[in-house]
């Protein structure tokens, strides 16, 4: 069994790639949906625990507080990133999620970067360029999974 998580921040292509992998068969996660982040913007521990606890293969997508904890339980951690214009560009145009689309969201997604992105950076195991096209983002997280599967 293999688990990965997706993080990065807002803009970078999480939720793309998620899809993507979902499309390929693989069991996927995403936290920003289906109440798996509480009013506090932590995960829902006891409920992620027991999802890391199942016997079934699986990649988590999601950027929180408290998301270190459960490094440990993880393969990998990859971390999309990409310019913070790019990021700008991206959420200020998609329809799936509305944060980002107003002006007033902007200045924070920059302070994340300088703040959070650091962070995340330090517990990853992989970056990927989210620039990348899906397809071969979607196969780097693949190789991770085989790659776990293995070990």
């Amino acid at each position: 069994m293999s688990r990965v998580l997706i993080t990065g921040m807002s803009g970078t292509g999480k939720t793309t790639v998620l899809h993507e992998l979902s499309r390929r068969g693989y069991r996927t996660i995403d936290t920003d949906c289906d109440a798996w982040v509480l009013p506090d913007g932590t995960w829902d521990e006891p409920r992620m625990s027991a999802l890391l606890a199942s016997d079934s293969s699986l990649v988590v997508s999601g950027t929180v507080e408290n998301q270190g904890r459960f490094y440990d339980r993880f393969a990998a951690v990859v971390l999309l990133s990409a310019p913070v214009e790019v990021l700008i560009e991206r959420v200020s145009v998609r329809t799936n999620n509305h944060y980002g689309n107003s002006e007033t969201d902007q200045p924070a997604i920059r302070q994340y970067i300088l703040d959070v992105e650091p962070l995340l950076r330090n517990g990853a195991t992989l970056e990927l360029d989210g620039r990348r096209p899906v397809p071969e983002l979607a196969d780097e997280v693949e190789r991770l999974i085989a790659t776990s599967y293995e070990t």
